[in-house]
């Protein structure tokens, strides 16, 4: 059911549904190599601090075995008491310090670690914000959140502990052969053999476990794109008693994810197990060879520190087998990071693009055609003129391109043939934000964010006074429900407006549109949530807005248009009609064929 294509995969058909996987390349990009050294170069004076403990700390536990080997082969058989208990002194003040620089190398680490995840998730997060309105149109909003949060949480530890510990444990191999050739060469030589044989068998499956790693991320975003579905419309899944077929698919994409983990557990499962059983076949031959190859024998002292540095030169090998699994795993989350941080920004300013002056709202389409898909087109060479204070309303069918107009208008989408021109300057060749700032924008979706109604009226103007929000909301009429909260414009508002009634989540929303005191504004379907007798309050604050300002009204009421100085009825993404509300109807049209719907 949820296997797709892999051309569907990489030409992004569908990548907007939970149950298709994302297309990466499975070779390793040298480019995300290179983004991760860039973000360690951050965090350098931490980790070269943190380097230079180790070092020390490892130096520090392995001189222990000569103090023990002495102790062995020569206090003791000569019952020297002064030289053992010199031994045993140096052995614990060695593990102690070698414990004291370790703990002050681990504090150091985590500092590194939590700088490189705040750096990676800040880029990623502040690239989210410059993304258009397209890339969150063409995928599940779950697919991206996993990203910003799941995904770096797990790499955390790669990037910092074990870039660290790979360093560390690749001196201490050196260190442990210096120490084992010191003491004897033969059995030292026996210790090294099987490095060669357990570096061809990591070579092998390293394709593998990649392979196996990504599709584990592929499942982990199905599935967290489809909860985060599934949550967002709870309620008309409740509506239409689907819980149990949606149990169904939940159940399907978690043993999906399941069998990709395993899989992927099992291939990193052989590097550990082969690891290990290496290890131990070198330990074994160490005392063999030691005790019955070597002439004249090693001593019980000799073959007690071989063993021991036998042990400690696998055990590095063993903990790089583990960090080379953790590495593939980061590696395979990464990917996801920096394929979305190099997404790129299609709606950007224009190199050497001017600061647009003060806004006097002078509206022209000179012939605009636009396409979303790159095949239908949604406006088909649309042209008109929009004067200072006029308040021009868009109508027509659904798909007609009425909101299409506004987006351009907004630059939510680059304009790909044509111009759209304000005060005679073009839009494509102004900053965003200056063009942004004096507009006022209210979309179909009233989308409240966490926080106090107060909190959600001053997105429109950060630096908005009380009385400016309290002045905005008796504008609008909002003022009239928000009195009669126990907590008042204090009062706290869950995700998306919890609690709160559609028409009142639409009045803050206009009362956030209002205090921005825009030079354009843009209603979409402002009052589509707003019952009559609200409505009644608001249009009093509508007409006092528009005064003075170029205003774009998106509607299906009469009410909300009928006053406006111009209408422009859409229809296949060109104006076939336009005048004001007495113009068209006399021409008994299709806006006359509209309005006599909407009396019957």
């Amino acid at each position: 059911m949820f296997r797709k294509k892999k051309s569907e995969q990489k030409t992004g058909r569908g990548r907007n549904r939970y149950d298709v996987d994302e297309y990466l390349d499975e070779k390793v990009s040298l480019f995300n190599v290179k983004r991760v050294v860039g973000y360690l170069f951050k965090a350098r004076n931490h980790l070269r601090l943190s380097l230079v403990f180790s070092i020390l700390a490892s130096v520090a536990s392995l001189v222990g075995p000569l103090f023990v080997q002495r102790a062995l082969d020569e206090a003791v058989p000569n019952k020297d008491i002064r030289l053992l208990l010199l031994m045993a002194t140096y052995l614990a003040a060695s593990i102690i310090i070698s414990v004291a620089l370790s703990a002050i190398r681990n504090i150091l680490v985590a500092r590194a670690g939590a700088g490189i995840i705040h750096d990676i998730r800040y880029d990623l997060f502040a690239h989210l914000q410059k993304l258009s309105f397209s890339f969150y149109d063409s995928r599940p909003h779950g697919k991206i959140f996993v990203r910003v949060v799941p995904y770096v949480n797990s790499v955390s530890d790669a990037l910092s502990n074990g870039i660290i510990n790979f360093v560390i444990e690749v001196l201490n191999i050196f260190f442990i052969i210096f120490f084992m050739y010191k003491v004897d060469p033969h059995l030292a030589t026996v210790t090294v053999l099987g490095l060669p044989l357990l570096a061809l068998f990591i070579w092998t499956i390293k394709p593998a476990q990649r392979r196996a790693w990504q599709a584990v991320s592929n499942k982990g975003a199905n599935l967290n794109a489809y909860v985060q579905e599934s949550i967002d419309g709870i309620k008309v899944t409740q509506v239409f008693d689907r819980q149990d077929r949606n149990l169904g698919i939940m159940n399907t994409l978690t043993n999906e994810r399941n069998f990709e983990w395993m899989r992927a557990i099992y291939i990193s499962n052989t590097v550990w197990f082969s690891t290990e059983t290496i290890s131990q076949l070198v330990w074994s031959f160490v005392y063999i060879m030691g005790a019955y190859w070597m002439n004249p024998m090693a001593s019980f002292g000799m073959l007690l520190v071989m063993g021991n540095y036998a042990w400690r030169f696998w055990q590095p090998i063993i903990n790089l087998a583990n960090i080379y699994n953790t590495f593939i795993t980061a590696m395979a989350y990464l990917d996801r990071i920096f394929d979305t941080i190099a997404e790129p920004v299609t709606i950007k300013d224009a190199p050497n693009a001017a600061e647009f002056p003060f806004v006097r709202g002078h509206v022209h389409f000179k012939n605009v055609s636009f396409s979303y898909d790159g095949v239908r087109k949604v406006l088909n060479n649309v042209s008109f003129d929009g004067h200072p204070g006029e308040s021009i309303a868009i109508v027509g069918p659904t798909g007609a391109g009425k909101t299409t107009i506004v987006n351009l208008l907004s630059r939510f989408y680059n304009i790909e043939e044509g111009q759209v021109l304000i005060d005679g300057q073009d839009i494509m060749k102004v900053t965003i934000s200056s063009l942004r700032s004096q507009m006022g924008i209210m979309l179909q979706d009233s989308f409240l964010f966490t926080g106090t109604i107060a909190d959600n009226i001053r997105y429109g103007k950060l630096d908005a006074t009380d009385e400016e929000i309290r002045a905005a909301a008796k504008l609008i009429g909002a003022d009239q429900f928000i009195e009669k909260l126990p907590l008042g414009y204090d009062t706290p508002v869950t995700e998306r407006g919890g609690g709160i009634s559609q028409g009142e989540r639409q009045l803050l929303a206009f009362t956030r549109t209002l205090i921005s005191n825009p030079r354009i504004l843009i209603l979409d379907e402002a009052t589509s949530s707003i019952d009559t007798g609200t409505e009644q309050l608001v249009q009093q604050g509508i007409q006092t807005l528009m005064k003075g300002r170029t205003s774009f009204i998106i509607a299906h009421r009469l009410s909300t248009i009928r006053n406006c100085t111009r209408i422009m009825f859409i229809k296949d993404g060109e104006i076939v009609e336009c005048g004001n509300h007495e113009q068209l109807m006399a021409q008994k049209g299709r806006y006359y064929e509209l309005c006599l719907a909407q009396y019957q």
